[in-house]
C-alpha cells in the first residue's frame, strides 16, 4: 500500500449520525407535516420501547467490548487489523447498525412517534450505502478467503 493511502474502508460519513438524522427527520415530519401516532399506548408502549433500548444497547455494548478486548478502533474508516467472527459477531457481522436501529426504533415508540420508527429500513439502507458496502469491499481486499468465508456463513443484519 502506498504511504499516502490510508489502510481503512472508504467510509466518509460517521454511521450513528445517520439514525440521529431519521429521528430529527421523523420528529419534523410528525410535527410539521403529517402527524403519525405509534398505535401503540402507556405500559404497553413503554416496555416495548425499553426493550428495543435494552436490545441496541445490549448489541451496542458486546460489539464495543470485542472491540476494545482486540485493540480496534471501532471507526469504519480505521486499520482493521482482524476480522472479529467471535460472541455477537457469529450471529451478525454489524451489530453496531442494528443496535443503531433497534435505538432508533425504541426512541420512536418512547415518543408514540411511528414516523422514526418507519424510518429504521431507511436508515439501514442509508448505512448500507455509505458505510457497510465500503467496509465490505475494504474486508474482503485485506482479508480474503478468510472474509468471504465469514460473509458467507453469518448474516449482515441479523
Amino acid at each position: 500500500m502506498p504511504e499516502n493511502e490510508k489502510d481503512g474502508a472508504a467510509v466518509r460519513f460517521p454511521p450513528p449520525l445517520v439514525p440521529l438524522l431519521a429521528l430529527v427527520l421523523g420528529i419534523v415530519v410528525h410535527g410539521w407535516v403529517f402527524p403519525l401516532a405509534f398505535p401503540v399506548a402507556g405500559v404497553v408502549r413503554f416496555g416495548l420501547a425499553a426493550l428495543l433500548v435494552a436490545a441496541g444497547v445490549a448489541l451496542l455494548a458486546a460489539a464495543f467490548g470485542l472491540f476494545k478486548s482486540t485493540g480496534q478502533d471501532p471507526a469504519p474508516w480505521e486499520t482493521t487489523p482482524q476480522v472479529i467472527s467471535t460472541g455477537i459477531y457469529r450471529f451478525t457481522r454489524n451489530p453496531m447498525y442494528v443496535s443503531m436501529g433497534l435505538l432508533q426504533a425504541g426512541v420512536g415508540v418512547a415518543i408514540a412517534n411511528a414516523w422514526v420508527v418507519l424510518l429504521v429500513p431507511a436508515t439501514w439502507f442509508v448505512i448500507y450505502r455509505i458505510a457497510i458496502r465500503h467496509e465490505e469491499a475494504y474486508l474482503e481486499g485485506k482479508f480474503g478467503a478468510a472474509y468471504t468465508d465469514y460473509k458467507q456463513s453469518v448474516r449482515r443484519w441479523l
